[in-house]
């Protein structure tokens, strides 16, 4: 009985504060643009589940096509960009790797669609995900502006801002859910502020708890494919294995606060 697709509030937030702020968006409606492309892959999912009553939504193979569509446009868009493509900033020591073009935009839009579905997975307790963006989206605020990237320092610091008001009606127990519509989107601006400030490879570390929820169920399924039926974790994404523990939902959201801020600060170390 919970109200879902909350994901709008969140999009219209981060979206109207992202453009009454920017001085020079530059590059701001190509965040925009995968962020609320995102949106509404999920919002189409989360329609299709909420209204006509099938509980698997759009398929799989959908969404990814969708996903990868909306990232390499992007991507392309980014590679012929001199001040990014093909290059990426190398975590801990300051410096640029120059990929040859085929592997920039592989990689890039990979880590775009694998952020973007590793943030949805990272949403199965009451404002974990919420919480956990806008953890990561501060520190990405942090780093664009290091990087005189202003208008992503912006873009970062509305979506960090507007997990946060969602938090408020999100928190356990949640009054609405932010559903697909929401972490799709989120994960998407995520996956996108990386791209733009050249930053891919430190995203994997911002987003290091995305990451791990996401290496998870890869390892999980993987496992069980292999062994015929048994389970690494009592059950996949990995907070739902603490939570079948013993560990309540508040503690299971508050720690992987903690380990998001962790990864936040690390990553800030890292550039």
């Amino acid at each position: 009985g919970t109200p879902t697709m909350g994901g709008v509030m969140i999009i219209a937030a981060a979206v109207t504060a992202a453009l009454l702020m920017a001085d020079e968006p530059a590059l701001l409606p190509l965040a925009l643009f995968v962020s609320v492309g995102y949106g509404l892959i999920g919002m189409i999912d989360d329609y299709i589940i909420v209204v006509t009553k099938r509980s698997l939504g759009l398929k799989a193979r959908q969404k990814l096509i969708g996903q990868i569509l909306i990232a390499l446009a992007v991507v392309i868009y980014a590679l012929n960009e001199p001040r990014l493509g093909p290059s990426l900033l190398v975590p801990f020591t300051g410096s640029l790797i120059y990929l040859p073009e085929w592997l920039y935009v592989l990689f890039s839009t990979l880590t775009v669609v694998f952020i973007g579905n590793a943030v949805n997975i990272t949403d199965g307790c009451d404002g974990l995900a919420a919480g956990s963006t806008a953890i990561a989206a501060i520190a990405y605020s942090v780093i664009a502006y290091m990087l005189g990237a202003g208008d992503m320092a912006i873009f970062a610091a509305a979506v960090a801002g507007a997990c946060f008001g969602f938090s408020w009606f999100n928190a356990y127990p949640a009054q609405v859910f932010m559903g697909d519509t929401g972490s799709l989107a989120l994960g998407g601006a995520l996956g996108a502020m990386a791209v733009l400030t050249k930053t891919q490879l430190l995203l994997y570390i911002v987003g290091g708890l995305f990451v791990i929820e996401a290496l998870s169920v890869i390892l999980q399924v993987a496992y069980f494919r292999v062994t015929h039926g048994k389970r690494i974790f009592r059950m996949s994404p990995l907070h739902h294995h603490f939570e079948l523990s013993g560990w309540s939902e508040t503690k299971v959201t508050v720690r992987f606060w903690l380990i998001a801020m962790l990864f936040g600060l690390i990553g800030y170390i890292a550039l």
